[in-house]
């Protein structure tokens, strides 16, 4: 049947595919379909360990996505730890994804050693999520000069985390924050932020 041929090389395709995934989530939801697919392709040719296999992959999947799902909008999945802004673990960490940051917010330069400079390493237990970098631009004004998140950890919410939930800017008094301009594929709107000319402000009150 050419059907199930079709399903079958369907499925091992997206197999193999997830596998190639840096998104933690994108993994799990991409496997779980490819492992459906397969299930249902050896239940008609009747290869019943095969099916098991699937269905018991199926089942991890769907355990790890509920698990991560329930982390995407928590208050303690996340945590924003400020270093110094010449940091050499900071340094490292702009360094090895520095063609995946020129790539989301092209002609980026940072200068620790320049006053009111501030940086954040932003952590999920002991893996380093992203990096925050602010400059006080003066009258409680936060302009972030880098908001950089990992590409493992794009399918969840840190930026929800730093913009609503840290108080990373209201603790330090700052009213008023402004993104970088220029950066490639924005989400600030999905965050309640409005757009003022090629940056987004978010007003903390």
């Amino acid at each position: 049947m050419v059907w199930l041929d079709v399903l079958g090389w369907a499925g091992s395709a997206l197999l193999i595919y997830s596998l190639m995934q840096a998104r933690v989530l994108r993994f799990r939801l991409l496997n779980l379909v490819a492992c459906v697919i397969l299930m249902i392709f050896n239940a008609v040719l009747g290869i019943w360990p095969m099916v098991a296999m699937n269905v018991a992959l199926a089942g991890i999947n769907l355990w790890f996505i509920r698990k991560l799902a329930s982390e995407r909008h928590s208050d303690v999945a996340f945590e924003a730890l400020e270093v110094g802004p010449l940091d050499e673990y900071l340094r490292h960490t702009l360094r090895v994804h520095a063609d995946d940051i020129e790539r989301f917010q092209p002609g980026f330069v940072w200068d620790g050693a320049a006053p009111g400079h501030t940086a954040y390493v932003v952590q999920r237990g002991d893996e380093t999520v992203g990096v925050v970098l602010v400059r006080d631009a003066g009258d409680g004004v936060a302009q972030v000069v880098l908001d950089y998140v990992t590409p493992r950890f794009r399918d969840f919410s840190p930026g929800e985390f730093v913009y609503r939930r840290s108080g990373l800017f209201r603790d330090r008094g700052f009213r008023r924050v402004v993104t970088p301009a220029g950066m490639v594929a924005p989400y600030y709107d999905r965050l309640g932020m409005r757009r003022e000319g090629e940056s987004y402000v978010l007003d903390i009150g």
